[in-house]
């Protein structure tokens, strides 16, 4: 991390991190597993669903995402990050047996929604754990191993479905185990939390400064420490003094800019398709003429190039414009989204064909995982002042998740209805609007300070016509 932390706060940090993201391990595993359960539950002497009725298995865990993470931040922020997460682990754990032994559809369906409200939690509480608890120079490497267990679950649930698919495909009830190996990481969620100590900044707020320090001691030597809490308790003075942005307040147009901004960012990012390979992946593969077990297999080279697409946007980040790595991203997806359909409507049946289309999807997951995804979190987190962070990465996120819903619901059914070609056109005329919306509306924020681009925002509803045509022409 640094040299300003001792190899013993080195050590009690990666415990830290070790432990919160289990809760980003059961999110990306939750959320990738139903891509191999879903052929297997879908047969007729199991749960015989209709294309609609796979959707909402699929998109079940993402509309309990979405209040999830929508209240997970106000409960974490009452009863504290580290029971929150302790709480998570139980949910987690009780929603994946319910999954796993449920004899019908609609049982499912509640029990993958109550598994959601624990995916949107841990969306929302592990990243805030780790990067209070985390010095101010190691935040952000700290703070990026949350999305690179996100993705490494993900991967894990690709290779988990195909061992058990290509060892014990003749079980019909094979996705039932599917399901229910996400209960290990759930206990050992549990079991490391309950050993990790409070957010300090979290005790700091509720008064308990002894308790905090005594945390602090623990990754940094006692003088930093010290320095360290007196910051935390002159920020938390000065946001107390911040008046939060209340709704009337949505008719400035700057505010009401930014917020539009925010949305329209977090919207995009699913829009473009990227959760339909996580969800349906081998539904994708199967359609392009790969058997069950070969498409399943197949899948797993989606979650290792997103796995290496995360590390590489770690990297781009810190080189280029979070803008330009946007559009680009927008540009590439859409390229590939067209390939795939028109490579479907041309060479649907020759011999190659289910090979290219793997190809393209790994490709396709590289753009998404390497550009659009990282660098849309970047960019909430920077457009939004003190003021708006709360509501405003509050309201962003939901309506991620309930785009998010949005695809995971109607995919199948639109694959079923236009078929993989029709799909992907779809997902290439999305791609247009957003990298409009990008182009037109999107600031650069790289090199800036948050004073300055907020400062930009003001200037756009000022009344001072000249300031906001230079902002507008910064665009």
């Amino acid at each position: 991390m640094s040299s300003s932390i001792n190899e013993q706060g080195n050590n009690f940090l990666r415990k830290i991190a070790f432990s919160a993201t289990f809760g980003a391990l059961l999110f990306g595993y939750d959320t990738g597993v139903i891509n191999g359960a879903l052929p297997f539950m879908s047969k007729p002497d199991q749960l015989n669903l209709t294309p609609a009725k796979e959707g909402g298995v699929a998109s079940s865990l993402l509309f309990g995402a979405a209040i999830g993470a929508f209240f997970g931040g106000r409960i974490a922020d009452s009863k504290g990050r580290r029971k929150m997460l302790l709480i998570l682990s139980v949910i987690f754990f009780f929603s994946t047996i319910g999954c796993a032994l449920s004899p019908n559809f609609e049982i499912l369906l509640v029990f993958r929604f109550i598994l959601g409200i624990a995916v949107g939690g841990a969306s929302v509480t592990v990243p805030a754990y780790l990067s209070e608890c985390a010095p101010v120079e190691g935040r952000g490497r700290l703070v990026t191993q949350n999305e690179l267990m996100i993705v490494s679950g993900q991967l894990m649930a690709f290779v988990i479905n195909a061992v058990l698919a290509v060892s014990f495909g003749e079980l019909a009830h094979i996705w039932r185990y599917m399901l229910s190996v996400a209960t290990i990481p759930a206990v050992c969620l549990f079991v490391t939390m309950y050993r990790m100590p409070e957010s300090p900044r979290w005790l700091v707020r509720q008064g308990r400064i002894s308790e905090a320090l005594s945390v602090l001691k623990k990754i940094r030597t006692e003088e930093q420490a010290v320095a360290e809490l007196e910051e935390i308790q002159t920020n938390i003075a000065r946001e107390s003094s911040v008046k939060q942005v209340k709704i009337t307040e949505l008719g400035t147009p700057w505010v009401r800019r930014i917020v539009f901004i925010a949305i329209g960012v977090a919207m995009c990012n699913q829009f473009g398709g990227v959760n339909s390979v996580m969800y349906y992946g081998t539904q994708i593969l199967q359609n392009a003429g790969f058997s069950t077990n070969a498409a399943i297999v197949g899948n797993i080279a989606n979650g290792v190039i997103s796995v290496i697409a995360t590390y590489m946007a770690i990297y781009l980040m810190k080189k280029h414009g979070r803008r330009k790595l946007l559009m680009l991203g927008f540009i590439t997806t859409m390229i590939c989204h067209v390939i795939i359909g028109t490579s479907s409507l041309l060479f649907s049946h020759e011999a190659f064909f289910p090979y290219f289309i793997l190809l393209m999807t790994v490709t396709f997951m590289f753009c998404n995982q390497g550009l659009i995804g990282p660098v849309t979190w970047l960019i909430l987190s920077e457009i939004l002042p003190m003021r708006l962070r709360g509501t405003g990465m509050g309201v962003a996120v939901l309506c991620m998740w309930l785009t998010n819903f949005a695809i995971g619901l109607t995919f199948p059914i639109l694959l079923s209805i236009v078929g993989l070609s029709g799909t992907f056109y779809t997902f290439a005329c999305i791609g247009v609007v957003a990298l409009i919306f990008v182009k037109l509306f999107v600031p650069e924020t790289k090199g800036r300070s948050l004073e300055k681009i907020e400062e930009d925002f003001r200037a756009y509803g000022a009344n001072d016509e000249e300031k906001a045509k230079q902002y507008i022409e910064k665009l």
